[in-house]
């Protein structure tokens, strides 16, 4: 099997953000409710995107007017292809993704319910090695104000967080909903940033108040901490205080996919430009509820001046 990497600008070094995780392509399908079994049913919509957790949040960053790169293992397919050129649409550096001939790269086929946006994941995964970290891509972690991941290939997860952490580079955990294993206890007192969905701190903690499980995860490691609920908003933690971020609700919601990873991205984007803990989270949410009036987890993340208006009709000004 031969390996081929896409050759590396590094004129756009240093990066604000390097993100490490699956790439995936979505085919999302809206349809009235989800199907019973041997039934027909015409689907309301189509669309196919790229997604994945960490992708989704460099998209983000990126919309949101960060310098981000991916670090990723795709196949040569069709797939993989569709992969690059969505990252390359959205200024997303693809310069650190190794592109494997002869492999497959990871298809989600994502049925949405117009009734409240709720989603039926089916997904066939890739058949590409897991990345070992190329000097190019090492570098690039070096450079970086910010390494996020979400645990995704393990052994090239920890080994970039370690390098992070020997460079000074801030690193952000992504813990998922239905996504907790027990290794990564020993992955999140590494972090720096550590946003995390109610599951994932309810299994991690054992707290189902999410205010005070955002509390013991601060006591982990992290200099911040969240937990994300949906519609019932989040609660961020830093050592000098902790609040409630609440959801930005909307009556035309259509699809949920890639609130969370929004969600992340955003919150990063917000730190790379300085903003307060507090704006970082309205920010964040924002972005997340913006995110629910279009179709996909990608097409309706805002760019930061649409954030801006946003909230400042709210009476949040981004100072």
């Amino acid at each position: 099997m031969q390996e081929v990497y896409y050759n590396l600008d590094m004129d756009k070094q240093p990066f604000d953000i390097v993100g490490l995780g699956a790439s995936t392509v979505d085919i999302l399908t809206r349809v009235e409710r989800f199907p019973a079994r041997r039934e027909v049913q015409q689907a309301l919509s189509m669309a196919i995107q790229g997604g994945g957790p960490v992708a989704t949040a460099m998209v983000a960053a990126s919309r949101l007017g960060v310098k981000a790169a991916m670090i990723d293992s795709i196949g040569d397919d069709w797939a993989g292809t569709f992969v690059l050129r969505e990252f390359q649409d959205e200024g997303i550096e693809t310069g650190l993704i190794e592109v494997h001939r002869g492999q497959t790269t990871a298809v989600s086929n994502i049925l949405v319910s117009a009734e409240d946006g709720a989603r039926a994941i089916l997904f066939v995964p890739g058949c590409a090695p897991e990345p070992a970290l190329s000097e190019a891509q090492k570098a690039a972690i070096r450079s970086a104000k910010f390494l996020h991941v979400n645990g995704r290939y393990w052994a090239a997860c920890m080994q970039a967080v370690e390098l992070a952490r020997q460079s000074g580079v801030r690193v952000s955990f992504d813990g998922g909903a239905d996504r907790f294993k027990p290794e990564t206890k020993t992955l999140v007192p590494l972090t720096d940033i550590c946003i995390v969905a109610r599951d994932f701190a309810e299994k991690y903690t054992g707290e189902v108040d999410p205010s005070r499980a955002a509390r013991l995860l601060l006591k982990e490691g992290p200099q911040i901490t969240a937990v994300t609920d949906g519609v019932n908003g989040s609660w961020v933690c830093t050592k000098e205080a902790c609040f409630h971020q609440p959801a930005f609700l909307f009556s035309k919601t259509v699809d949920t996919t890639g609130c969370g990873d929004s969600y992340h991205g955003a919150f990063l984007a917000a730190l790379v430009k300085d903003f307060p803990v507090e704006l970082c989270g309205a920010i964040a949410s924002a972005t997340a509820g913006m995110n629910t009036l279009s179709p996909g987890g990608r097409r309706g993340i805002p760019s930061f001046e649409e954030v801006g208006r946003f909230l400042s009709d709210r009476g949040v000004e981004l100072k």
